[in-house]
């Protein structure tokens, strides 16, 4: 292990970090983007390696951690299914004692978070969740961040979730417990947000709503995510049925704050989960929200190499 490398910190769920340590990552990739924007050089993670491992293909997750890991000076190792085949070939657990010797940070995307759990488990440096069916931490890592370059500290306030109680809901249950706002959840039958996945036990940060018109009153923010996540393909047309009044439109947007935002983690089916009108419209973040997975992303991971700066 290097000198200055963290005692395997890992990054698992959002859960996994304090609110202070978040206060502290919200504000080192303020820093890192402005630097970014002002094109001056910062390459903290010089002869550091990146090692990526996708089960599940991703547009935005690789490119912005790849990018984000050459700007920060350091350089990648893009490991597809074909080239790990984790826990096929050979037991996970050796695959993570291996590719943990010769690498200096792990980035995951895979299936079942017990698959993560276990690399980690036995992985030499620290290890990242790109995403699992389970969570997607990083993204609502920059979700957080892009509302609070809009709008300001996110305590306090209410975030609608309209869709499907998948990853991207538990994730976002985790960060209302930790970050003190409230969760407005609206979901099919069927398809509801499950807290005991997401290890919350404080209700107090949770409200369901069985209409997701309701669920949008008075919210700062109104997100949401495809009906048919990866991987869940197979039912697709049952999910099309089941989900078809939870698309976000014009009307839930009027029902939330006059300067609600609206997010999404993309990629997205206009006309699906959200109107166009919306996610073209005024009120939408998503490029933004889109660009800052990188920028949280850099100060993550020179938090889990160097730890605090400064």
């Amino acid at each position: 292990m290097k000198p200055g490398m963290s005692l395997r910190k890992h990054y698992l769920q959002f859960k996994d970090f304090r609110a202070e340590e978040y206060a502290y990552l919200f504000e080192r990739a303020a820093t890192i983007k402005k630097r970014f924007k002002n094109y001056e050089k910062y390459t903290p993670l010089v002869d550091r390696t990146l090692a990526m491992i996708f089960e599940k293909a991703s547009t935005r997750t690789r490119v912005s951690f790849e990018a984000g890991m050459y700007q920060m000076g350091g350089s990648v190792v893009n490991l597809t299914t074909g080239d790990s085949q984790l826990g096929r070939a050979e037991p996970i657990e050796d695959s993570a004692r291996v590719i943990s010797r010769m690498v200096d940070l792990v980035m995951i995307r895979t299936y079942e978070q017990t698959k993560l759990d276990a690399f980690a488990a036995n992985s030499r440096v620290p290890v990242i969740n790109g995403l699992t069916n389970e969570y997607h931490p990083c993204q609502i890592l920059a979700d957080v961040f892009t509302y609070i370059e809009h709008r300001g500290d996110i305590r306090g306030k209410v975030v609608a979730w309209v869709g499907d109680g998948n990853n991207m809901a538990n994730t976002w249950l985790q960060a209302a417990d930790i970050l003190g706002f409230t969760l407005h959840v609206s979901t099919p039958g069927g398809y509801e947000i499950d807290a005991k996945v997401a290890g919350v036990s404080n209700t107090d940060c949770v409200r369901v709503f069985k209409n997701p018109l309701d669920a949008c009153r008075h919210a700062h923010l109104v997100t949401t995510d495809v009906w048919t996540s990866m991987g869940y393909e197979a039912e697709n047309e049952t999910r099309r049925l089941a989900f078809a009044d939870w698309c976000v439109d014009a009307d839930m947007m009027a029902a939330a704050q006059p300067d609600a935002l609206f997010m999404h983690c993309l990629p997205a089916h206009r006309g699906e989960e959200v109107e166009a009108a919306v996610i073209d419209g005024p009120q939408s973040v998503v490029w933004d929200e889109a660009e800052n997975r990188m920028h949280v992303q850099k100060a993550l991971m020179e938090y889990l190499l160097l730890g605090r700066i400064g």
